[in-house]
């Protein structure tokens, strides 16, 4: 509020990293649903900011686009070179999941509605009523308040403890280097080295929401690996939206928080531990359903105990995360999985119809609708993504007929944290190895699955996504 020169004690702007705690922890009804309403009409309300007949021009050009270029749809143009090939795989992955993550919403849902009604709430869950329960829940079965978990949680610590897997796994060290000139008084500069001593590269974290950043987190790229014009260096960036701290406390993550820069520090890894000769294969350039494996595998090495003794320390004692809270969290990690994985294949499942033959210049929000109604959407849920503010897909080209491409790569990452686990050591060396040779260094050396099978040994099974969140013993 004091920012933006309001009278009012607080003000919540609509990024995620403010409404979603604001959801979860406001006791106030009548503000939940107001802030809910405003954070999904973003791009739809008239004027200038509505986005509605731009993201109609652009299906058409994508369309249009396809056609030149000699493809019936935009999504078989897109999907070329992906490990799925074609939209029929990726309507399979999303069509085996579907059903079992909205049986387990709609189990969710009557735990949400049991617990309102037990505190005397004569109330039909909402959409802007779901986070809020569900955290009502999750104290109630797990007795894990995520406002107790935070002060464990603080910034440093979780930076540190990225950097720490880095090391064990890859070798990597990190020395903050507060000379090197940055583009914001908040970023912070790391210089990476090898176990030789060798440099890596140069790594900025750029934490904190402010007025001129778009929502979200994500890893850029400054300058990639290449050995083409000598021994080129990489710049990466990872740029996240945490609240910062006020007076003596320290900014303190959530652990959704947290397990978001595990995620990005994962894409980071990708680009600085690239090891290949054109900058055109470098890093991060790979098929869009294989991109995100180096960084949703890397969140599982947030959850190990080890990491979690080490760096989940409170901000004013020190004191270690207690192990039953610990234990519980990861008791928890499988918690609202139904509703995550339904407001995920939502917004995944509107992406690749929008870029199939099922689009044909309908009103874009009709046409979204009508996708929601034939999968048979759970009406207190809403897509992660709704198709105004859906900026993976609009904002450019980059996750256009791709937005499945995090569940394919979960598929992968389940599947690969599961061979660190068959040897009973997750920092196995070993293993760790052939990550590094061929995942995280290979960039688009070879193709995804036989860079996967040059790892695994195998192709990856959907098994051991199921497992992952829950939906099967």
């Amino acid at each position: 509020a004091e920012e933006r020169g309001s009278a009012a004690k607080y003000v919540i702007t609509l990024s995620r990293s403010l409404i979603e705690p604001f959801l979860a922890f406001s006791p106030r009804r009548d503000l939940r649903e107001q802030a809910f309403k405003a954070w999904i009409s973003r791009g739809e309300n008239g004027g200038a900011s509505d986005n509605r007949a731009i993201i109609a021009e652009m299906l058409k050009l994508r369309r249009e686009r396809a056609h030149l270029l000699g493809y019936k749809t935009f999504a078989d143009y897109k999907l070329e070179n992906t490990m799925a090939k074609t939209t029929a795989n990726v309507r399979a992955l999303l069509n085996e999941v579907w059903p079992a993550a909205k049986a387990r919403a709609l189990q969710e849902r009557e735990k949400l509605q049991a617990i309102a009604q037990r505190e005397g709430a004569n109330i039909t869950i909402e959409p802007w009523d779901w986070r809020y329960y569900a955290e009502r829940v999750r104290k109630a079965e797990y007795d894990l308040d995520e406002s107790e978990v935070k002060p464990y949680l603080p910034l440093d610590n979780v930076i540190e403890a990225a950097f720490y897997v880095a090391g064990r796994l890859f070798g990597l060290s990190f020395s903050e280097r507060p000379d090197v000139p940055v583009y914001h008084p908040d970023v912070r500069a790391f210089e990476v080295t090898d176990s030789a001593g060798n440099h890596v590269g140069l790594f900025l974290g750029d934490y904190f929401a402010r007025p001129s950043k778009r929502s979200g987190a994500w890893k850029s790229t400054f300058r990639r690996q290449e050995r083409l014009a000598g021994d080129i260096r990489p710049i990466v960036v990872n740029v996240m939206n945490f609240a910062k701290g006020s007076g003596d406390t320290p900014a303190l993550l959530s652990f959704d928080d947290a397990r978001t820069l595990f995620h990005e520090f994962g894409h980071a890894l990708h680009s600085l531990l690239s090891n290949v000769t054109y900058p055109s294969i470098s890093g991060t350039s790979v098929a869009r359903d294989f991109v995100e494996l180096p960084s949703q595998l890397y969140e599982h090495w947030l959850l190990t105990p080890e990491v979690l003794r080490k760096f989940a320390r409170h901000y004013r004692t020190d004191e270690p995360m207690p192990a039953h809270m610990i234990e519980k969290l990861r008791a928890a990690s499988t918690f609202n999985q139904g509703f995550a994985t339904v407001e995920y294949l939502s917004s995944a499942i509107v992406d690749i119809e929008f870029h199939s033959e099922l689009y044909d210049d309908q009103e874009p929000i009709a046409f979204e609708q009508s996708v929601l109604e034939r999968i048979g959407m759970p009406r207190e849920i809403v897509m992660r993504h709704r198709s105004p503010h859906f900026l993976h897909i609009f904002s450019g080209d980059g996750y256009s007929a791709g937005y499945y491409s995090y569940l394919w790569s979960e598929v992968l990452d389940a599947d690969a944290f599961a061979a660190f686990e068959e040897t009973g050591d997750v920092f196995d060396p070993d293993t760790a190895a052939r990550l590094k040779e061929f995942i995280y260094s290979a960039g688009g050396l070879r193709k995804e699955e036989e860079a996967y099978k040059a790892f695994r040994g195998r192709l990856p099974t959907v098994e051991g996504l199921l497992k992952k969140r829950g939906f099967v013993a």
